[in-house]
């Protein structure tokens, strides 16, 4: 049993840049790279697989050929549920909000919405987030939508490396310029947006807002997630859950040194996001550093981390 090492899928967006090549050393397809989708199975961007036996099948195929490797049951009908990113914000990114599963399923004929969780790789100073709105009600919402009366009716954080955002479906959110993010979310691709500063595309277009089905799916008023933190110590890794909800959970990795694991999940999927380390899995060793992206398939028991580096782990 061996991991499964994926290849990045970039995204060109009309608010990226050049830190996916900069930060990660990612060839990137032009400046203004937005996304690298790092572990995905969605048919918007699907991760190839770097090696051994299933080397340049997607990410898709694998889980519906390979189910013993997710511990997936024969009958299960399902789209592999996560999907893993880095974001590389050199503009502001859209205001927007996204579906939940029921609203995703009955409206646009998939088996996701989509809730989001970040964790802030990088931020330039003042970076700000935008999370949540004011508004009391969906009618006010509507009209502080409509009179355009943005800076009243959205809540601003300000943010630097090392913060986490856990970003249920249904909220008003945006990624300020100079954020690079970690984004753990489900495997859905609905995005509604709220607001797009007016800005236009080289063709001088306006691109396109959602606002019917925004106010319909934004949760009024706001509610705060209080995403309460614990910690772990394996060895000489530092293990921190940022957060533990109904889609996923996430964490954080710190290594220095030495650290004996076993594998308690059906799999675990794990991004490298600073330094590097020797991966053993039953006396096989695996070189790793930052900007690798894998999955420890089940079937794998007990494995060994060596090295310096920084992490983030999530599974279903």
């Amino acid at each position: 049993m061996e991991p499964i090492f994926l290849q990045p899928v970039f995204q060109e967006r009309i608010w990226g840049g050049e830190k996916l090549n900069t930060q990660f050393g990612y060839e990137i397809p032009s400046k203004l790279t937005g996304e690298a989708w790092v572990i995905s199975a969605h048919p918007n961007g699907q991760s190839k697989v770097e090696n051994g036996r299933l080397a340049g099948k997607t990410l898709k195929e694998v889980w519906e050929n390979e189910g013993e490797l997710f511990n997936k049951s024969k009958n299960q009908e399902e789209d592999y549920p996560l999907l893993v990113k880095i974001l590389d914000a050199a503009e502001n990114l859209s205001v927007q909000v996204h579906p939940d599963d029921q609203y995703a399923r009955e409206v646009e004929g998939v088996p996701y919405g989509k809730t989001e969780c970040w964790y802030v790789i990088s931020a330039e100073e003042d970076s700000e987030l935008i999370i949540g709105h004011h508004a009391k009600s969906h009618q006010e919402l509507k009209d502080m939508v409509d009179s355009g009366h943005w800076d009243k009716l959205l809540r601003r954080v300000k943010v630097q490396a090392g913060d986490f955002v856990y970003v249920p479906s249904g909220t008003i959110h945006a990624i300020g310029k100079g954020i690079v993010i970690l984004e753990t979310q489900q495997s859905s691709d609905i995005t509604y947006r709220v607001y797009d500063y007016d800005r236009t595309d080289s063709e001088g277009n306006k691109r396109e807002l959602h606002l019917e089905q925004s106010i319909q799916v934004t949760t009024v008023p706001h509610e705060d997630y209080a995403v309460s933190s614990s910690e772990k110590v394996y060895g000489e890794l530092l293990e921190k859950k940022l957060v533990e909800e109904y889609y996923f959970k996430v964490y954080h990795w710190q290594l220095n040194g030495e650290a004996a694991l076993q594998l308690e999940n059906d799999f675990l999927q794990v991004s490298v996001l600073e330094g590097e380390a020797v991966l053993t899995i039953n006396g096989t060793d695996y070189h790793i550093k930052k900007g690798k992206h894998f999955i420890l398939p089940n079937g794998i028991k007990e494995y060994s981390l060596k090295g310096k580096a920084e992490f983030i782990v999530s599974h279903v």
